[in-house]
């Protein structure tokens, strides 16, 4: 049987290593001999590791179960854990929950108010409440609450709960493009664009938003430079699924060559995601490309994984991309019941 002993060595070994599914499985391990060996504190550290590990680094399934063992363990001893840790990992779950579709619409918002009942209770300032209020709000496609939501977080000062900047300022860039203000997203992008914020995961994320508000504001050149510095950034990192996506919308309409090239480097990483919304996109955007490419080079036979589960023939490309097109719809649907609204499937208006 392994001992502490173990475990101090898999958790130092763990924080040696950057976030991916080497560190993932060694805290896994860790967590496993605590559990094990009864060591609880060390179970409920291992844990909440696992959650920042898993949010980032396309995990998110592995985090909601990890955080549901952190939240019980918590209520039953309070006095035993600490809060900061536990408040953290709810924020992150947060960030996660829109992208399952059958979490309802009512679960999320008893979390939402549950994380803000606990922060004010432990004397934390209520501009991360609103602040996840705004991205929920996005998220569920209701713009005119996530307009609310942002003019009050934006009017509190920060604090250290706070998200870092650099994340936060890349969410109102979303909320513009949600909203369809390009210009505003380009000045809300600038000081992430300049170097001035950033962050693990910023401007990875950004410089492939930016991509579409470009493209529609006639920024082409520009767009290319962000487009091939971005790819260069995120190639073969699966937390970045959703942003291959917004990498090939892009490219579909500029360079359907370097789209398929993106497509076939990384559809093995988004067929088995465990984030449905990305792969949705993913799926929405490789139609889209197909589409265009079956028009510029007819007779290509795009380049699967042997584990693809597509029976067809993958030289006709009109049918794949009636394929990936058919499983985006369908999840896009879901979204839409759950979040009673259609704002998911206008996303995919071009599908």
């Amino acid at each position: 049987m392994k001992t502490e002993m173990d475990f101090e060595d898999l958790m130092d070994e763990a924080y040696g290593l950057p976030n991916g599914t080497a560190k993932l499985g060694m805290l896994e391990e860790a967590a496993r001999v605590a559990d094990v060996n009864g060591m609880e504190e060390e179970a409920y550290e291992a844990r909440s590791e696992i959650v920042e590990t898993a949010t980032f680094c396309g995990y998110p399934m592995k985090a909601l179960i990890a955080f549901s063992w952190q939240l019980g363990k918590f209520d039953q001893q309070p006095e035993r854990y600490d809060e900061e840790t536990l408040m953290w990992s709810y924020k992150w779950i947060l960030g996660e929950l829109s992208s399952f579709p059958e979490v309802s619409r009512d679960k999320m918002m008893e979390l939402l108010e549950d994380f803000g009942r606990r922060f004010k209770s432990f004397g934390y300032s209520e501009r991360s409440y609103w602040y996840y209020r705004f991205r929920i709000s996005m998220d569920l496609g209701d713009l005119e609450e996530a307009g609310t939501s942002y003019t009050k977080f934006r009017s509190m000062d920060r604090d250290f709960m706070s998200d870092c900047e650099a994340c936060e300022q890349d969410e109102i860039m979303r909320y513009w493009i949600l909203v369809g203000e390009d210009e505003k997203v380009l000045e809300a992008a600038k000081p992430i664009l300049k170097g001035r914020m950033s962050c693990a995961e910023i401007p990875h994320l950004t410089l492939s938003e930016i991509l579409m508000p470009l493209y529609r504001l006639g920024k082409i050149n520009e767009a290319d430079k962000h487009q091939a510095k971005g790819y260069r950034m995120i190639k073969g990192h699966n937390d970045f699924v959703q942003s291959f996506a917004e990498q090939m919308d892009y490219l579909a309409r500029t360079n359907p060559a370097k789209g398929i090239d993106v497509l076939e480097e990384n559809i093995v990483l988004a067929m088995d995601h465990e984030d449905p919304f990305a792969k949705m996109m993913f799926y929405a955007r490789a139609a889209q490309l197909l589409r265009r490419w079956a028009d510029e080079s007819p007779g290509y036979r795009l380049r699967l994984p042997a584990s693809f589960p597509y029976e067809g023939d993958p030289g006709d490309l009109p049918k794949l991309a009636d394929y990936f097109a058919a499983y985006a719809k369908a999840a896009a649907d879901k979204y839409d019941q759950r979040n009673g609204n259609q704002h998911v499937s206008s996303m995919l208006s071009e599908v």
